[in-house]
């Protein structure tokens, strides 16, 4: 029988970690419920001691997941790994995971300790954390960069002190698929009690390897756990894709001989919902989960893929959630085909209160739009889950002005802490009025950093989803909005923006 390979996502941790990535507890909570529907194995929910936001997004996970593993990082000192097991406290299964940098140039410059400081402080970060959960995960950060003899001293010590999980990561993206193999398989090798630990391995993307590294510390170094991101959702270039590494280990199961406990037909679901939590845009070609992943344009593949579907297609676009059935609904579906639709896309919203809502907001959009696809359905859902009564700035309505030899006008209402403001402004185009009309009363100072539009279908009465990314005072956010009108859009994602940049709290960023 083959072996399970144990599926570690971190999309709610290191994911978040990608400028303007940071998430609400609501916005956590909400991917974790989706993250467990997929049956990932370990849910690294945050970094508990970073702030009093995280803490509370980690409990609330914890409190509410029953079928995943629920973990919280820590930092290898006490009072990081006290904060998680505080935070973890209501997990049916919960896991800590502590980490300290162990390659001689973080030793030196990052920690300026001695790697003798550095041994004692993780064995015993390991012996105090093994004495609050029973399932600790010790990572070596910048393992992969990090003197081998030095590591098998300091793993040994710390599988001896109760590890139960042993990562080695690739912090910064610089190994090789044979080489990073390699490394694992010779630490399993050296260490003498290397079979009382599970090996897992945590790859970054800046080489465009970590899939690749990866698979290859699965298979050659004989690894059992894999650290992912949906997306592969990450800082700098990202971390390794989840639906990359799973869909690999299950359409090639003849070579890996492992298998997973992932429910691949929420990948997309999952993907989707990442996507519009962070705003940021899954691309066209991107394996798996991108809109062309399943698309055949040659007139030879077309004809062998109509012929037999095996000829150019490896998995089935319904293995991973794409819906043969684009089109579902329209201005005359009622309440309980929209609720049942919601149901199979892997949608669940908390009350009767949040589906009305998110009803009357889909008649809205069926008056405006006659045909209403999946995709607008899950930007609909995003945009009624991403909203709160708690937000300061709410879109309410706009008009603009915009003909050719005269410059653009727009005149917007919004409310701030529930008060209705009207305000006005000209621009370079419609978007740039509309958006300068919100500046000119809230006065934030914030620079745009990205403006970026994507269609969330493929017609022209496609609702576009835009993502503004604004910076200020060393904080970057992501909002996001969709709307038939892109101008609306614009200016429901730079009223998110904003609110994001008013609650934004500092926060301690581990790399990892």
């Amino acid at each position: 029988m083959a072996e399970k390979l144990i599926i570690f996502d971190t999309t709610l941790r290191d994911g978040e970690q990608s400028p303007g990535a940071s998430m609400t507890r609501e916005e956590k909570l909400r991917i974790a419920r989706q993250l467990e529907r997929l049956k990932v194995d370990v849910i690294e929910a945050g970094f508990a001691a970073s702030s009093q936001g995280d803490f509370e997004a980690v409990k609330a996970i914890a409190d509410t997941i029953k079928d995943s593993t629920v973990c919280s990082l820590s930092r290898a000192n006490d009072r990081d790994i006290s904060r998680a097991a505080e935070a973890l406290a209501g997990a049916k299964s919960s896991r800590i995971h502590t980490f300290i940098a162990t390659s001689p140039l973080h030793m030196e410059k990052k920690l300026r300790m001695t790697p003798d400081q550095v041994f004692e402080q993780a064995v015993q970060s390991v012996r105090f954390a093994r004495n609050l959960v029973g399932d600790i995960e010790f990572s070596p950060e910048d393992g992969y960069r990090s003197d081998m003899d030095f590591l098998c001293r300091i793993l040994e010590a710390v599988i001896k002190e109760g590890a139960t999980t042993i990562n080695v990561p690739d912090t910064v993206g610089y190994a090789i698929p044979e080489l990073y193999g390699e490394f694992i398989k010779t630490l399993r090798t050296r260490i003498p009690n290397s079979d009382k630990a599970i090996w897992s391995v945590h790859c970054h993307n800046d080489l465009g390897m970590a899939v690749a590294n990866s698979l290859a510390g699965i298979k050659i170094g004989g690894a059992r756990q894999i650290e992912c991101t949906i997306n592969g959702l990450g800082e700098r270039a990202g971390n390794c894709a989840l639906e990359e590494v799973v869909m690999a280990i299950k359409t090639r199961s003849d070579y890996f001989g492992l298998t997973v406990g992932v429910d691949t037909q929420q990948i997309l679901a999952a993907s989707r919902m990442v996507s519009q939590t962070t705003g940021f845009v899954v691309q066209p070609n991107k394996a798996v989960v991108g809109a062309n992943a399943f698309a055949h344009a040659s007139g030879i593949h077309q004809d062998g893929v109509l012929k037999a579907r095996d000829t150019y297609e490896i998995m089935r676009a319904q293995d991973v959630g794409w819906s043969a059935n684009k089109i579902v609904l329209g201005k005359l579906s009622g309440r309980n085909a929209f609720k049942q639709r919601l149901a199979d896309l892997g949608v669940e919203l908390e009350s009767e209160g949040e589906i009305n809502s998110a009803f009357a907001k889909f008649k809205e959009l069926a008056d405006r739009k006659s045909e209403i696809f999946d995709e607008d359905i899950l930007a609909l859902v995003s945009e009624e889950n991403l909203s709160h009564e708690k937000d300061t700035f709410n879109f309410v309505s706009l008009s603009q002005r915009s003909e050719t030899g005269e410059r653009p006008h727009a005149s917007i209402v919004f409310n701030v802490n529930g008060l209705e403001v009207h305000s006005d402004s000209d621009g370079n185009g419609p978007v740039d009025a509309s958006l300068k009309a919100i500046e000119k009363h809230v006065k934030s100072g914030a620079e745009m950093v990205l403006y970026s539009v994507n269609a969330i279908s493929g017609s022209t009465e496609s609702q576009g989803e835009v993502t503004v990314r604004l910076q200020n005072s060393g904080r970057i956010v992501n909002g996001v909005g969709s709307d038939p009108d892109i101008v609306v859009a614009s200016a429901k994602a730079y009223l998110s923006a904003l609110n994001k940049l008013r609650s934004q709290s500092d926060r301690v960023m581990a790399q990892g």
